[in-house]
Formats: C-alpha cells, structure tokens, sequence
C-alpha cells in the first residue's frame, strides 16, 4: 500500500511543477528560481522511482522519456494540412480583400449568411496574427491529453514526432478541459538560444547552424529526445483543427467536405464563432498563443498593422517573417472554404526583403564555365531574412567602382527569400582609414597556364587568358548537367567533384556510359542512391536541341540564343555547317555571336568531344503540331523577364511565351515588344522605359497567355 501522505506530496509536486511550467514557458513569467524548480522536478523523478505504480504520461518527469527510436512512423493527418497563399504587396492584399468579398456575395446569393438573428450579411473583419518562421506541428490530444504530435509532411501524411515534442515545455501534456481536439501550431527557437549554441560549437570545432528555422526542424527530427530537450525549443499554438470525435477521420484532401469536417462541433463543445475567440479559448486550455494578435475592421487597418511589425519583429526573440491575415468571422471561414492548396480565407502577408549591416572581410574572385572572373564579397557572417550568410557577388570591375566597396568597409546587406544577397550600399561614414580598395590582380592561379588575366574588350568583366584550366572545366560540367540544360537529378556540384576526383570521368559524355559498380564504391553511395542517380542518367540521354546547345557551353551562347537557334535550325547537322552569313540572319545574332559559332564548330577538340557525345545520346525530334492561330498569338513578339513573378517561375513563363509563339530575350533592345516586370525588377525595367517599351505587370502577362 502507498501511503495517503506520499499520494498527497506526489501530486501537489505535479501541480506545482506544472504551475510553474505554465507561469515560465506560457506566460513568460517567473515567480521561484531555476534551481528551485529544478529541487521539485528531482524530488517527483525520485518518488516515481521509488513508486512506480503512481508515474502516469502527462507526469512533468515524461517531457525527456524513452530510448532513441530507430525511425520515425507516418501518421495520417485527421485534418488536411494546408499552406497559405502569400502576399507580397499592398495590391496583392487589397485584391485578396477584394477576392473575399466577392466570394461572400456569392455564397450569400446561394445560401444566406444569416446568423443570431442578423437580416443582412455584415462585411468581413480580419484578424492578424504574426507569422512565425518556424516548424509546423500539429497536436492531437484525447481526453485532455497529449496523443500525438506530427510534422507537416505533404499535408495527409506526416512523421509522428510525439517524443520530442513533449521536451518542449510550452506545449501542454494535459489540457485544462479533458477535450478531443486537434491543434496546429508553430515550433521555433529563440534568437538568443540560437546563438549560443552556434558559440558553443564554434569552441568545439563543429559546423555552424545556418538559422533558427533549419535548426528547429533538425531538432524535431532527432531519432533521440535528449537531442531535442537540449535545444530548448518553444511553441506557439494559433488553430483548431478539430474539436470533438474523430472516429471517421483521417481523411484525404480530395475527399474532404468542409461543412462535414472543418472545425467539428461536438454534442458537449461549441467551437467559437470568431477566430478572435478562438484564439482566447486556446490561451484558457494552456497553449502558448503569441499575443501580438489585432482585429482589423478593414483592409486598411490590415496594411497598418503589416507595416508596423516590419519594423517592430525585429525586437521579438523570434524569426517573424511576415503576418498571417484570417477572416474572423466563422461562419465566413466555412462559407469561403479552401482551393486545392491553400483557404480561401487567409493569407500570409510577407514582409519585403531584409536588410543588415555587415562587414567586408575579403573580396576574392570566382572563375565562371566561360573563364569569366566575378568578384565576391566575403562577408563576417551575418543572419539576414532567416539564413545566415558569408557571400555576395559583386558583379563586375564598375560595380565595385559604382559602390566604392573596399575591403574592411561596413556594408548594407540585402537579401529577398531565396534570392542571391546584394550589397546595396556602403557606409562610408564607418570607414576607419584602414579599409583597402579592391586591384584586379594580374594573374589568378585558379585560371590554369600562367595564371594571366584580361579584360574582356568593350565589357566590365574580366577572364582568364587560358581557356582550358580546370576550375572553368568542373563549371562546364555543372552547367552540363544543370536545370537548363541535360537537367540530370541528384547530379549536382558535388557529384561531378567526387566523381572527377575519383577519376571516373574526364568529359560530359563519360556521365552517360557510368555503371552501377562504378559508383557504388564510392563514398555516400548507398544502393538506393545508385540507382537514382543512373536512372537520371538514363532519363537524360534523350534531349531537345536548345538544350544540347545551351549544355556545350559556346561561348557568348546563352539559353536565349539557344532556342532561337533550334527553332530557327531544326537540325545539329544543319547548325553545325551553318556559314557566318547564314547565323547573322537570325533576329539576335549578330557578328560576335556568329563568329563565336563557328568557331567552336570548327574546333578539332570540340568536334571530337560531339563525335563521342552523339554517341551516347540521342537528340529529341521536335514533334510537328499544327498550331491554330490562338495557339500562335505571340509570333512575332519578343518578350523579356525581369523580377520575381508569384504565379509561376521565370522558367515556366518562358515555356508559355515559347509555347504560343513568341520569343525570349535576355535583354532589352528596340526589338523587344514587351518586358514582364515581377516583384524586385531589375535595370531593365529602367531600359524599357527608357525606350518606349510597353511593361506588362504580372496580372496583365498572366491575362496575356492565357
């Protein structure tokens, strides 16, 4: 028999444990010291030692429990998981108000909007919450306790993560209401703890984290929870998901029916009718929920509060990447509903890019496939828009002039998502006297021969004199291989090093006469991999002309021009006896170009390296569609991208264009018909209105080609 007094102590530790738990990790607050807490947690670990039969799950001492797994499982979501659509714009979050609305007016017209005793439907509120860069989680809990907790995954399936997530101690074990419900949520770690574990590593010799964000989802997926308790992660809840039974749950995407399944109300619970509401009856359960939350009536106090947290995220201790716009109103939620990916009825709000200062400890330069040298700025690390980066290419010779950069300068660092970070900008004022402007040097040993370089006539850039050194080989065989050209999958960088160092191919067509034994010996190489790798081999054995010519590297050829030639060609034979005089009538090709041309087509060692090649590959035959005159409405027009576009790659809008007729430049001229500026254009929308040209926004090229 246990002792009534023992009974008694065991669970006033508990709760006073767990108090403390909420009060510190929920609430920020702090009311006994760390030691303290930690005394109590000692004297539980020891009375559930002694008395086994009194442990049970949501026991404070459970947080780090168990052995390493061996591997994570799947778990089925109960509730679809999706992504939002995002905004980058005022236009963009004025026509998201606008898409509301309208779809509102539409439903009403179907089915009444009519609720508590309302004769008309009341225009929309919204509710801003901040968007956290973190991980999503989803939690299930039975009963009031903690069941489950799961990755993301691909939105219906995901990794049950359960026991690293109940190391963190801001998510509850048990709630305050024995409830079934089903909660999403947000995993993050704080700034400060970030940096000190990167400190601790940098003393211990151990690579540095790259961010708080790759961190948080590096811990989350650690076979141990030891791992993930170290890390002292945190959580923010924000979304039901479902409250009541699940027992004809999970569901898939395709199947689900949101007046049947979105925020289920059960017999004995009512889930509230605004998101405001919610957010409140998440905070009374015991979730963390970020409190920088605000109603907006309109749109206008929306752009209000956006503009204000772009400048106030920076205080929090977490990664804030822009704010997250839902319709308050229940009722309105259910009526907009979802599309295939995203709901109807929010939207994340993405700040514009980053900026931070740093400094420039070197500037070294990088040799291009064409031997063409171009300086990069080696930067005191520095975590700019959620990535910590060391880089930022220069450009060219007049650029460096253009900014004043020197070495030792204090700099404006900008860097917009996953695009390549620039410096906008010196600061000269910091600039002590011991700053070194950057000398082109004479020779660059990297450069192969002698190591001499020279200015490329009539340009900024710079190269290597010697046409043949080896770094300008493995950047040929990148660009071989790459998205643009033979588009190889898994074959990246890396590959083509270890496999140039391991000696088992010297030129492009080796890659396509390896062998699984071949690879199989090498390092990181397992089975599986193998045979991924040679089956994108095989895949790219068959390739379209443009694509041929863009992977041959001819210099003063880029993908523009390769396509240009393939249309205008049809034939490798062809192309490869074409006469100067013949490429010069091509729109866009002028002497150097043709010259160029011919010239490679001429050379011993490159008729020799396309005799092999044609060897092992096999060149696509254009299939001949008969295209009615819709199909073709772009004939004629020359079309060029600038900025980033968010309905589509750069990539797939060339394909459009290309597909209806039309043709791709890779700069403006008095030939270009029209330029398509997306988000962050760059110097050639400046062109365009320099010449007169016509400028498309997205939405108008989106109503073009369609």
């Amino acid at each position: 028999m246990i002792p009534a007094d023992v009974r008694g102590r065991l669970k006033k530790l508990k709760e006073t444990i767990e108090r403390h738990r909420y009060l510190y990790h929920v609430l920020d607050r702090q009311e006994i010291s760390d030691e303290a807490l930690d005394s109590l947690k000692k004297e539980l670990y020891d009375m559930e030692e002694k008395y086994p039969e009194l442990l049970t799950a949501d026991s404070p001492s459970q947080r780090v429990a168990g052995k390493p797994l061996p591997e994570f499982k799947k778990v089925p979501h109960k509730v679809p998981q999706w992504s939002f659509n995002d905004a980058f714009s005022e236009e963009d979050i004025r026509n998201f108000d606008a898409r509301v609305k309208r779809f509102l007016k539409a439903a009403a017209e179907v089915r009444p909007l009519q609720s508590r005793g309302q004769t008309s439907a009341a225009p929309p509120t919204y509710v801003c919450e901040l968007k956290i860069d973190g991980l999503k989680i989803v939690l299930e809990y039975e009963n009031g306790l903690l069941k489950t907790a799961a990755t993301r995954g691909d939105g219906e399936v995901g990794e049950d993560v359960t026991m690293n997530v109940r190391t963190i101690q801001s998510v509850p074990l048990r709630l305050s209401e024995s409830l079934d419900l089903i909660v999403e949520g947000e995993i993050w770690m704080k700034k400060n703890n970030f940096l000190k574990l990167n400190k601790e590593r940098a003393k211990s010799d151990l690579p540095l984290f790259a961010n708080p964000r790759n961190i948080t989802a590096g811990s989350i997926r650690q076979l141990d929870p030891a791992v993930a308790a170290s890390r002292r992660l945190e959580a923010f809840v924000y979304d039901i998901a479902l409250l009541g039974p699940s027992s004809e749950l999970p569901i898939s995407k395709s199947d689900f029916d949101i007046n049947k399944h979105h925020k289920y109300r059960s017999l004995t619970s009512i889930l509230p009718e605004t998101q405001i509401e919610e957010l409140k009856l998440l905070q009374k359960l015991g979730f963390k929920v970020n409190n920088h939350f605000g109603l907006c009536k309109n749109i206008d106090e929306v752009i209000a509060f956006w503009k204000k947290w772009q400048t106030s995220a920076t205080k929090e201790d977490y990664l804030v990447d822009g704010v997250v716009i839902k319709v308050n109103e229940r009722k309105y939620q259910d009526a907009l509903g979802y599309t295939g990916k995203a709901p109807r009825f929010a939207i994340a709000f993405k700040f514009p890019a980053e900026q931070v200062t740093t400094v420039v400890e070197d500037i070294q330069l990088q040799i291009g496939r064409m031997g063409t040298l171009t300086p990069v700025a080696h930067l005191k690390p520095v975590l700019v828009a959620g990535s910590t980066v060391s880089r930022a290419t220069l450009h060219n010779e007049d650029e460096i002039k253009r900014l004043d950069v020197r070495i030792g300068d204090t700099v404006i660092l900008q860097k917009a998502g996953d695009v390549i970070p620039d410096i906008v900008k010196v600061l000269t004022e910091m600039r002590t006297g011991k700053e070194k402007p950057y000398v082109f040097p004479t020779k660059v040993p990297e450069c192969g021969g002698n190591g001499r370089i020279e200015r490329i006539p009539g340009q900024a850039a710079w190269r290597c004199v010697d046409k043949n050194s080896g770094a300008q080989h493995r950047r040929k065989l990148y660009h071989f291989v790459g998205k643009h050209s033979f588009d190889i999958d898994g074959m990246g960088p890396k590959i083509i090093d270890k496999l140039l160092d391991n000696h088992l191919i010297s030129a492009a067509n080796d890659i396509f006469t390896l062998k699984g034994g071949d690879l199989s010996e090498l390092e990181g190489f397992k089975e599986k991999s193998v045979t991924n790798l040679l089956s994108s081999i095989e895949k790219a054995k068959k390739v379209p002309l443009a694509r041929l010519v863009i992977g041959l590297s001819i210099p003063q050829v880029g993908e523009e021009t390769a396509y240009d030639l393939a249309d205008h060609f049809g034939d490798l034979e062809i192309l490869r006896g074409a006469s100067f005089e013949e490429l010069q009538t091509i729109d866009g090709v002028g002497d150097v170009v043709s010259e160029s041309i011919v010239q490679w087509f001429k050379n011993k060692d490159n008729k020799e390296f396309l005799k092999k090649l044609l060897k092992v590959i096999e060149i696509e035959k254009p299939k001949k569609v008969k295209k009615t005159k819709s199909e073709q409405k772009l004939k004629g027009k020359t079309f060029v991208l600038t900025g980033t576009m968010e309905a589509m790659s750069r990539d797939e809008a060339k394909g459009k264009i290309r597909n209806l007729g039309g043709d791709v430049s890779s700069s403006v001229s008095t030939n270009t018909n029209y330029v398509v500026a997306g988000e962050n254009p760059g110097s050639k929308l400046e062109k365009a209105e320099e010449f007169g040209i016509k400028v498309l926004n997205e939405k108008e090229f989106l109503k073009l080609i369609k």
